[in-house]
C-alpha cells in the first residue's frame, strides 16, 4: 500500500490544484479505492482502432462508463462484440488522466448469453488455483510405466467405466482395477468427488488414478470446474488422469490433473502399457542379450586360449632352465662326490656303523672292517695296530 493520500494538499503555493495533479491524484484514489472487478453491462459505440485496441462504453438504464481493452488482451477472443450485446467485463477501475475521464481498463470480455455466469465463476476458480500454483506444469507427476493397481473415480452405471474396463483388460490385464463409485453431475456430485478422491490417501498400493465421466452438455460437466473438487485432484497423493467428457471440453480438473486425456478410453491408453508391445521389446531384449553373452563368451574363450598358450610357454620355458640349472649343480655334486675319488683307486674304510676310520688308531690289532672301493664294499681286518 502507498502513503495515504492528503485530499486537501495544494499541489502549489498559490493554493490551487493543477489539472495534472487533479486527475493524478484522482486515478490514485480510485485505483487504490476499487480494486479489479466483474461488472455487467451493454456494449455502445464499440471502436476498433489500426493499433488493435478496443474503445467502447458499457452502460446500462441509468449510466455508462468508458471502456479500454487492450490488443494483448482482446486478441485472444474469437471475434468483435456488437453493439448492444450483454457483457461481463473483468477490468480495473481507473481514471484516463489525459481527459480527465474515469475508465475501466478491461482485461477479459464474456457474453452473458454464452454461460458467462457460469465462465465468471470459472474464472475467479481458475485465478484461485493459479495463486496458489496448482496449474503449473513443473508440479505434475510422471505415470508409473507398468500399474498393478489403478483407480478408477467415476458413475459406476456410466459407460467410462465400461470403456476403462475394456481398454485395460486388453492392454494390460495384470492390472487389478479399483472403482471408487461417485455421481459426475446433479446434486450431491461435488460432496462424492471429493469424498472418493480423499479415499486414494487411505488405499495401499495405488500406483495411478482415473477421473472423470463421458461427455454432455457443459451444465452436466460443471461439477469437474468445481474448486473444491480441483483442489482434492491436485492433492491427490498417486498421478491422476483426468478424462472428462470429449476433446473440446476442457475442465479444471483436467488443468489441475498429472495428464488430461480427451476421452476415458484415452486415459485408459495412457496409464496402461501395451501387451503385445511388451512382450514384443521383452524379446528384443532378451535377444540382444543372448547375443551379448555369446560375444562375451567368445571373448572370454579367446582370451582363455591365450592365456592357457603363454601359460604353457611359460612353465616350458621354466621348466628348460630349471633343468639347466639342475645339471649344472649336478655336474658340481658329481665332481665333489667321493665316488669319484674311489673310481681314482682310492678306498674308504668303515667300521659296522659305516663310520670313516680315519687314523692309524682306528685300526686295533684283529679289527674287522668294510673297505668300500668304487664298485662295493670288501671285508678286512688289521692284523696289527
Amino acid at each position: 500500500m502507498g502513503e495515504p493520500l492528503d485530499l486537501q494538499a495544494a499541489a502549489s503555493a498559490e493554493g490551487a490544484w493543477t489539472v495534472s495533479e487533479l486527475t493524478r491524484r484522482a486515478r490514485a484514489a480510485v485505483e487504490m479505492g476499487l480494486p479489479p472487478l466483474w461488472v455487467r453491462g451493454e456494449i455502445s459505440d464499440f471502436k476498433k482502432y489500426p493499433s488493435g485496441h478496443w474503445y467502447f462504453s458499457l452502460r446500462d438504464r441509468g449510466a455508462q462508463v468508458r471502456c479500454v481493452m487492450w490488443s494483448k488482451e482482446n486478441r485472444r477472443l474469437p471475434a468483435l462484440p456488437a453493439d448492444g450485446v450483454q457483457v461481463f467485463v473483468f477490468a480495473r477501475p481507473t481514471v484516463w488522466e489525459e481527459r480527465g475521464e474515469f475508465r475501466l481498463t478491461v482485461w477479459q470480455l464474456l457474453s452473458t448469453e454464452a454461460g458467462g455466469l457460469w465462465q465468471v465463476a470459472l474464472e475467479r476458480a481458475k485465478a484461485a488455483l493459479a495463486r496458489d500454483g496448482l496449474l503449473d506444469p513443473a508440479r505434475k507427476r510422471r505415470l508409473p510405466r507398468y500399474p498393478s493397481r489403478i483407480a478408477v473415480i467415476t458413475s459406476p452405471a456410466g459407460a467410462a467405466l465400461r470403456d476403462i474396463v475394456s481398454v485395460v483388460g486388453r492392454r494390460w490385464p495384470v492390472a487389478q482395477l479399483l472403482v471408487l463409485p461417485t455421481r459426475v453431475q446433479g446434486d450431491g456430485a461435488e460432496r462424492d468427488l471429493c469424498n472418493a478422491l480423499a479415499w486414494l490417501h487411505r488405499l495401499d498400493a495405488v500406483d495411478c488414478a482415473i477421473v472423470g465421466r463421458g461427455g454432455g452438455a457443459k451444465e452436466d460437466l460443471w461439477v469437474f470446474n468445481s474448486e473444491r473438487v480441483a483442489r482434492a485432484v491436485a492433492a491427490a497423493p498417486v498421478p491422476v488422469v483426468s478424462a472428462v467428457g470429449h476433446e473440446t471440453d476442457i475442465t479444471l480438473c483436467d488443468l489441475v490433473a498429472d495428464l488430461r486425456a480427451a476421452t476415458p478410453s484415452a486415459a485408459a491408453e495412457a496409464v496402461t502399457p501395451d501387451r503385445v508391445a511388451v512382450l514384443a521389446q521383452l524379446g528384443h531384449t532378451a535377444r540382444r542379450l543372448g547375443r551379448g553373452l555369446h560375444r562375451r563368451a567368445e571373448r572370454t574363450v579367446d582370451r582363455l586360449a591365450r592365456t592357457n598358450d603363454r601359460l604353457a610357454a611359460a612353465v616350458t620355458l621354466r621348466f628348460e632352465r630349471t633343468r639347466a640349472r639342475l645339471a649344472t649343480h649336478s655336474g658340481r655334486l658329481d665332481a665333489l662326490s667321493p665316488l669319484r675319488i674311489l673310481a681314482r683307486g682310492y678306498a674308504v674304510p668303515l667300521d659296522e656303523r659305516h663310520h670313516v676310520l680315519r687314523r692309524v688308531a682306528d685300526f686295533s690289532a684283529g679289527r674287522r672292517f668294510r673297505l668300500r672301493v668304487s664298485d662295493g664294499d670288501v671285508a678286512a681286518q688289521a692284523t696289527e695296530s
